[in-house]
């Protein structure tokens, strides 16, 4: 599960987090989670907040089944007590984790414990993110696309000499069949390599070109070769599974 998520600091930019419905189920009485929505991830920090974000998954899909299995049990708040209580309580500690993990490279984000709530039907609405603010920086954090699971947040890549940097938002990529796996992550290290190698692009012509040099050189290609990775991630899936739609919303990035 890819989380791609709205960035903590206030220059992030944000993206608007959707409601997962774990282990398949979409009766009305299915546990809801709201999808954590993580800013930039340094290259660093990749595979343990992947990890991290696949663990949320499986909580949502352990709840989901403890919550079929124990239908008619208990009393009324048997639900709450018995299965989102504790939901949320793992949800904490592996939201800490996530920010722990990045902020051992990188600014440590804060205030990503207002995703542990879930709910049955539906999740809980999310609080906003606490507002923060950016130190300045000649250079940004090395970033990939890389991990399997939800989310969305910006990744980044090496900054310009100007403090300028890429950024782009994290691919959502939701329940990713096993025998898709090994090519989806593939995509999306690809995708990390494409950002870096933007970055590097913006770095090394700092002062060419006319206003639009960074849009048309560097940015617009980059698009491009986002949606096609983002495009055989979706066909790899479906080859296997229900082929995701509309993953080419991650494919446009920015410069900040």
């Amino acid at each position: 599960m890819l989380v791609a998520g709205v960035a903590v600091a206030a220059t992030l930019t944000a993206v608007t987090a959707a409601v997962a419905f774990a282990g398949g189920e979409t009766a009305t009485g299915a546990i809801a989670c709201p999808q954590p929505v993580v800013p930039a991830v340094p290259a660093a920090a990749q595979a343990e907040v992947q990890r991290e974000l696949a663990n949320l998954d499986k909580q949502i899909a352990e709840a989901n089944n403890r919550l079929r299995t124990s239908a008619g049990e208990g009393g009324p708040n048997f639900v709450q007590n018995a299965i989102l209580g504790p939901l949320a309580s793992k949800r904490v500690a592996a939201l800490n984790r996530i920010e722990t993990a990045i902020g051992r490279v990188a600014d440590k984000p804060e205030g990503l414990e207002r995703f542990a709530t879930c709910g049955l039907g539906q999740a809980p609405a999310v609080s906003a993110p606490p507002t923060t603010t950016r130190p300045a920086s000649t250079s940004g954090n090395a970033g990939t696309g890389s991990g399997t699971g939800t989310g969305t947040g910006t990744d980044t890549g090496t900054g310009s000499a100007a403090g300028q940097v890429i950024e782009c938002p994290l691919p959502v990529v939701q329940n990713v069949p096993a025998a898709a796996r090994a090519e989806v992550d593939r995509e999306l290290a690809n995708l990390g390599k494409q950002l870096l190698e933007a970055n590097e692009r913006l770095r090394t012509s700092a002062g060419q070109g006319g206003p639009n040099f960074v849009q048309n050189a560097i940015l617009g290609p980059l698009a491009s070769k986002r949606t096609a990775a983002l495009d055989r991630i979706a066909i790899s899936i479906g080859r296997v599974g229900a082929r995701p739609q509309g993953l080419e919303r991650f494919a446009t990035c920015s410069l900040k």
